[in-house]
């Protein structure tokens, strides 16, 4: 630590400034991972696409932000830490401001891209700048705070995009991150250069890079075009699988050799944060199943508005908040791994009840899950963060934060586009079951109720496509519950950690 960061030569005034503009700006980059999965079908309309196509908008910034999260720690030590945050900031707004601007696929994807690379670097910069301008004895509470606005963010995010996508447009869900970019911005100028690092020259592994964008880009791209390309009987799906798995075979074999690696993959000799993060991965995907389905289906089928459907899953936002505090009070007091297993099966049994929905739940039937969801959530990132990073040796912990934060970003990429291609999938599989399932007689039916021959046809089919989409949706949860139940055992792989956490590394 440097001797600016020893002396906190920033005022009580001036510190706590300081600390709302980071935590804001963490929960700004956090919020544009959802913000925008309830204004796909805004967006997919304006511009002329099918909501499929729509999902690149989210999977595109989720990628881009995992690519250069491992780039973060080489980053701030070339530039200095309060330069990387408001260049990074800067960029942010401006590829918001394109975000906004755009008129094709190309071009949204294209600025998402951009908002993800600047974004990345925001989220352990904010962490990280905190631990710089407070003291250690209120770093805790700071940590609980940043934390908060981690786990509000995915949750309110598709509240606030519906909200703006209904009365305003949703070029707005990109535009409102300007004015709060900008703040953010000059705040850092005017508060933050006494804790800015020195600049140092260090080596960058380019083909390590270089490697990790082609492993990932292909495995994306395979996964957001294989359910338009009839998957593994179109020859390209074919060749980007194979360089998706060459690429990234090549690239673990290289980062294992090479001596200042892109991501230091050593950490994974520590079974107990191997098994961590692999627990994190599992419930990063099974959860993002949720927040992304759970928008589309009620705005395609259950006639909601994006702002309602939004307000549907910010329930788990609010409890996690009101448990967030009890959580971190439990971590020094119970095993970890007991809260984590607890939590993870707890989520287990929500998506298991959501499994059950039907096309006639009420709003509370929709929303009741997402408030008992809420109570689990801190207790299992803050546990869990204690897991992985006491696994680790101390001057590891930088580098095992930074992976964990990576592979949760990518988590949740992948998952999004497997699990809108299961779901994709499970409508066709449900329709032509219904279909062959369908009496006869349906039709002369409708037609004792007053329906006219002419919109029998289109009525059957709608209720029909209606029923089709609950069915594959309930079978996506049924198999993310089983996934949440596979990782809550898993987790007592882990033996107890028994090393005390830097948290200034756990972004």
């Amino acid at each position: 630590m440097t001797g600016a960061a020893e002396t906190f030569p920033l005022n009580p005034r001036q510190r706590m400034l300081a600390g709302m503009v980071l935590a804001f700006s963490n929960f700004m980059v956090v919020l544009d991972l959802t913000i925008a999965n309830v204004s796909v079908p805004h967006i997919a309309g304006n511009l002329g696409i099918s909501p499929d196509q729509g999902t690149w908008i989210i999977t595109s910034y989720a990628v881009a932000e995992a690519i250069c999260v491992p780039l973060t720690g080489w980053l701030a030590q070339r530039f200095g830490t309060v330069r990387l945050f408001i260049w990074g900031m800067i960029g942010f707004g401006l590829f918001s401001l394109l975000c906004g601007l755009s008129t094709t696929l190309g071009m949204i994807v294209a600025c998402r891209i951009g908002q993800g690379l600047c974004g990345g670097p925001l989220m352990p910069m904010s962490q990280t700048l905190l631990m710089r301008i407070y003291p250690p004895e209120q770093r805790a509470k700071v940590m609980g705070l940043w934390a908060m606005t981690t786990l509000a963010g995915p949750a309110v995010g598709p509240i606030v995009g519906g909200y703006i996508s209904d009365n305003w447009s949703w070029h707005w869900i990109f535009f409102i991150n300007l004015p709060i970019a900008a703040v953010c911005v000059f705040a850092a100028m005017a508060l933050l250069g006494p804790v800015e690092t020195e600049r140092r020259k260090l080596p960058i592994d380019y083909i390590g890079l270089g490697l990790l964008v082609f492993w990932i880009g292909c495995l994306q791209i395979m996964l957001d075009t294989g359910r338009d390309h009839d998957w593994f009987g179109d020859p390209m799906i074919v060749a980007l699988a194979v360089m998706a798995a060459v690429g990234f075979l090549v690239f673990i074999i290289w980062e294992l050799t090479e001596e200042h690696p892109i991501v230091d993959l050593r950490v994974f000799r520590h079974v107990g944060f191997t098994s961590g993060v692999v627990t994190l991965s599992l419930c990063f995907g099974a959860y993002f199943a949720g927040i992304v389905i759970i928008p589309q289906w009620l705005q395609m089928s259950m006639g909601y508005t994006a702002y309602s459907a939004g307000f549907v899953t910010a329930f788990t936002a609010m409890t996690a908040i009101l448990a967030a505090p009890f959580a971190g009070r439990a971590v020094g007091k119970i095993d970890v791994r007991f809260l984590i297993s607890g939590s993870v099966i707890w989520m287990g049994f929500v998506t298991l009840w959501r499994s059950g929905w039907t096309t006639t739940a009420d709003f509370w039937t929709l929303a009741l899950p997402q408030v008992v969801q809420g109570f689990a959530m801190p207790f299992f990132m803050i546990p869990l963060t204690t897991l992985t990073l006491g696994s680790v040796r101390p001057e590891e912990t930088a580098s095992a934060a930074g992976m964990q934060s990576f592979l949760r970003t990518l988590a949740v990429a992948i998952s999004t586009s497997i699990v809108l291609t299961g779901w994709g999938n499970g409508q066709r599989v449900a329709r032509d079951g219904l279909v062959s399932a369908l009496d006869p007689g349906v039709g002369s039916s409708l037609a004792g109720t007053g329906i006219t021959a002419a919109q029998t046809p289109q009525m059957i089919a709608d209720l029909v496509d209606q029923q089709a989409t609950v069915l594959s949706m309930n079978n996506v949860f049924f198999v993310a519950a089983l996934v949440l139940f596979l990782a809550g055992a898993l987790v007592w792989i882990a033996p107890k950690p028994t090393a005390r956490v830097d948290m200034s590394a756990a972004h």
